[in-house]
């Protein structure tokens, strides 16, 4: 059986390598020479919207997916009538657009912050009052790990916030005083069956995540499982799904949602009985579902720009260390190492130590 992935980064890395022991073989479409997933199977290299290269993919690969949600929607709706391709294109032009997914949030009864479409600075002035100050104006597409959003204190921010959108299509949320940011990741297979992880509690800076951590009988996973399935039946949805919820005294509300496996959940693959990675390909096959409890305590924390060296962080007790064969660069995601132990405390004492590492080496 052979896999084809849209997109060579790490979460295709990370699918592969989940997808060896069960016998598969993958096919990752990718412009870059030096993607680093591509060492793992066939490289197809060049645009993801490249007909020649998208029939090639559908003819040699017997299910295809996604390792990132930016993919041109002409490229799903080309591979949609040429193969099988989990998760399906509506997830895909849902997740795509923050207006759409706002909307279709709130189709699904799922809360969100206040929002407003956002076309030009005009809009942005009337739609002020009622969203309040402070507020964060975020591009419609493209946007991820803090890019494209502008943060307005006061109406002097308004006509620098729409400058930096370029004149691109936004909109305009009001600013979520949250206790903390979660996420659910769940897992639906071709025949219906779901399956959830615990939530992840996780920690951003300048827009990047830094640290997540596995909440074991958290008091809003039921609530967290009731919108997630919501999203998963609404749009017959195959695969890993991620969604990203900020807690505020007690109540959720939906930021969005990745069609993919996520970040948050690196700590599954030392940290559950199976990861994500290995499910997604497993729920796409119409295989079992693995068990998706956790094992102990259990957290990650991200590599930003640069990475420590390897003796480092593996002196860390309890430690694994996942490197993405990335150079460095300012704000790039080029490692993670996850602690998972079954003393809390050593836990504790474990990521604490992890996470000043990485903030050391930190070049965002």
């Amino acid at each position: 059986m052979k896999i084809g992935i849209l997109g060579g980064g790490q979460l295709a890395r990370m699918i592969a390598l989940a997808g060896y022991p069960l016998g598969l073989k993958f096919i990752i479409l990718d412009p870059s020479e030096s993607a680093g997933a591509t060492c793992l199977g066939e490289h197809l290299r060049g645009q993801y919207d490249d007909p020649e290269l998208l029939a090639e993919l559908a003819e040699k690969a017997d299910i295809v997916t996604y390792e990132f949600e930016n993919v041109p929607a002409s490229a799903a709706d080309f591979l949609s009538s040429h193969t099988t391709i989990y998760p399906a294109a509506n997830a895909l032009a849902i997740a795509q657009d923050r207006l759409t997914e706002k909307n279709f949030f709130h189709q699904q009864n799922i809360p969100t912050a206040h929002f407003a479409r956002i076309d030009s600075l005009e809009d942005l002035k009337k739609a002020m009052p009622e969203i309040g100050y402070p507020a964060i104006l975020k591009s419609r597409r493209m946007g991820y790990d803090g890019k494209g959003q502008f943060r307005i204190k006061s109406p002097e921010d308004l006509s620098r916030a729409w400058v930096s959108m370029q004149n691109t299509p936004a909109i305009v949320e009001s600013f979520v005083a949250f206790k903390r940011e979660v996420s659910i990741i769940a897992v639906r297979r071709v025949n219906g069956d779901i399956a959830f992880y615990p939530l992840s509690e996780n920690y951003h800076s300048g827009g990047i995540l830094r640290v997540a951590q596995c909440c074991v009988n958290d008091v809003l996973q039921k609530t967290a499982e009731q919108y997630v399935t919501s999203l998963l039946e609404s749009l017959d949805y195959i695969g890993i799904i991620a969604l990203e919820l900020f807690d505020i005294e007690g109540k959720l509300l939906a930021n969005e949602f990745a069609p993919r496996v996520h970040n948050s959940g690196h700590w599954t693959i030392e940290g559950a009985e199976t990861s994500q990675f290995e499910n997604h390909l497993r729920a796409i096959l119409d295989l079992p579902l693995g068990s998706t409890k956790a094992r102990g305590h259990t957290g990650m924390v991200n590599f930003i720009g640069n990475v420590a060296p390897a003796d480092q962080i593996l002196s860390i007790p309890n430690c694994h260390l996942h490197l993405y064969e990335k150079s460095p660069r300012k704000g790039r995601k080029v490692a993670h190492a996850t602690i998972r132990t079954d003393d809390e405390k050593l836990y504790s004492r474990s990521l604490e130590k992890l996470s000043a590492l990485a903030e050391t080496f930190d070049d965002s």
